[in-house]
């Protein structure tokens, strides 16, 4: 059931309040209330509830975004789709455990693959995305993908893999591969924590730091989004739980999961998007569109992982042409 009394989470209301009127002075207009469908609230997923946000109208089928993570969220995506939510509803959501979404106090029982996957079907179902795109950035990928190969796809008409992470040995190899690329000393940083198991040092933080500045957010945000500002808008205990201490490190329950092998089971449009510094390679995006009949590959320049950070306007341009293609 959808839930609108935010009985728990009064500020959510505030300052959604507060980002939306922000977006319409800073050329949001267009994005309006959608007839059709609720600006914001909640669906109850196995496990508790978790919010989401609409922004956008118009004649397109909507488009559900999957965030990254584990243990992310979609506040930052919330403000760099704008000139896509003038062609159709966005649909964003709080995966379970972060954001405003409830918290889940089973790690064991409730953080696992499948259930992540649940709760797109379960979205979909109560805010009636009976036709709906599908994007999902990094980890969000991996649970667009396996929501296309379950009886529940039907529907989807097309999917955008952005940075997308499907297989966790890949995904270090590329990461092994970015970091031999940056200085001595944040290797040798890397290299001391993985022997010793301490990852809590300052130079090992340093190291994770230097990493994210070459090939996860390269600028910072032009324009900070009021909703990131509300506590809590991730989880790091999720993302430790089920992935590791860093980007270049596997340790959690994610370390041998692989569904590379089950990509070229896809039968509908897909648009594999990364940026040209990104975690998740070109070199590797070229290798996965191989394997998808009449898949597309589209980089963009001076990017890294958070592509809607460093290049808006060219990734509204890049999501808009592929809708666009699928859809005439």
């Amino acid at each position: 059931m959808i839930d609108h009394s935010f009985p728990q989470i009064k500020s959510f209301k505030e300052n959604f309040l507060a980002f939306f009127l922000l977006a319409i002075l800073g050329g949001f207009a267009g994005c309006t209330k959608v007839s059709e469908l609720p600006d914001d609230g909640f669906v109850d997923v196995i496990g508790g509830r978790v919010a989401f946000r609409v922004v956008g109208e118009g004649s397109g089928t909507p488009l559900l975004f999957i965030h990254g993570g584990p243990g992310g969220n979609c506040c930052g995506p919330l403000s760099k789709l704008n000139s896509v939510a003038e062609e159709r509803p966005v649909v964003f959501y709080d995966q379970l455990g972060s954001g405003y979404s409830d918290r889940i106090v089973d790690l064991e029982r409730y953080a696992i693959v499948s259930r992540f996957v649940s709760e797109v079907a379960s979205i979909r179902k109560e805010l009636g995305l009976e036709k709906v795109h599908l994007i999902g950035h990094s980890w969000g990928a991996a649970v667009a993908l396996e929501h296309l190969l379950t009886e529940d796809a039907t529907g989807v008409e097309s999917v955008i893999f952005m940075g997308p992470y499907f297989g966790t040995e890949r995904w270090i190899e590329d990461a092994e591969y970015l970091l031999a690329q940056l200085p001595e000393e944040v290797q040798a940083a890397v290299r001391e924590a993985e022997a010793s198991g301490d990852f809590s040092t300052d130079a090992f933080k340093a190291a994770n730091k230097a990493f994210a500045a070459e090939y996860g957010r390269r600028y910072p945000p032009e324009t900070p989004n009021p909703d990131c500002t509300v506590k809590p808008p991730g989880n790091s205990g999720l993302y430790n739980y089920m992935w590791g201490p860093s980007e270049f490190l596997s340790t959690g329950t994610l370390k041998d999961y692989d569904r590379i092998d089950q990509l070229s089971k896809l039968d509908l449009p897909v648009l594999f998007l990364a940026g040209e510094y990104d975690e998740a390679r070109p070199e590797t995006m070229r290798e996965f569109q191989a394997m998808v009949r009449g898949s597309k590959v589209k980089v963009i320049p001076n990017a890294g992982h958070t592509i809607g950070n460093d290049q808006p306007l060219a990734l509204n341009q890049a999501i808009n042409e592929f809708l666009a293609s699928v859809e005439k």
